[in-house]
């Protein structure tokens, strides 16, 4: 059954079985890791080359959202997770154009969900980095968002620069 009833008063279950409110920071934390996973699902749609790193990405996605839902996690985000991200970060970057400047976001449609992506990462981390400040979190968590984010900014120049899009900087 999908619907239990359980959290019709504002309240739901972490896996350990603990009842919180639905607007605590660990909540906000997992539920904003699970929109940021939805929008990559989107961006797999966009950016077909990077659908299997996407996917990727998503599967890692779980794990996180998994940790920060559980505060005794069996399976927990790693360095090995980051460092996968830093090395398609370098890939990324090296293809591209030296960066000069400010980027406005947008261009293709594909890089257009992509910086989508990215501002949501961004905010994800800032949720994660509020959790951090009442329960200590696992340095890994907050290291991984804040990598994820730049690996999301490089995939969405690599498909401006794919599309021959010239980006747009900002004009002041």
């Amino acid at each position: 059954m999908v619907y239990t009833r359980r959290g019709d008063k504002g309240r739901t279950d972490l896996s350990s079985g603990e009842r919180v409110s639905k607007s605590s920071n660990r909540v906000k934390a997992y539920g904003t890791i699970d929109e940021l996973n939805s929008l990559i699902g989107i961006c797999r749609f966009y950016a077909e080359d990077k659908s299997q790193e996407l996917e990727d990405i998503q599967n890692d996605l779980h794990i996180l959202q998994a940790e920060l839902a559980n505060r005794e996690p069996e399976i927990k985000i790693s360095q090995d997770h980051t460092e996968v991200l830093e090395d398609r970060c370098d890939t990324y970057q090296e293809e591209c154009p030296p960066l000069t400047d400010f980027v406005l976001a947008g261009g293709c449609e594909s890089a257009s969900h992509l910086h989508h992506a990215r501002s949501v990462c961004r905010r994800a981390e800032r949720v994660a980095v509020t959790l951090d400040q009442d329960e200590e979190l696992r340095p890994e968590i907050l290291t991984y968002i804040n990598r994820l984010s730049d690996l999301l900014f490089l995939m969405a120049r690599h498909e401006n620069f794919l599309e021959n899009v010239e980006e747009k900087n900002p004009d002041y």
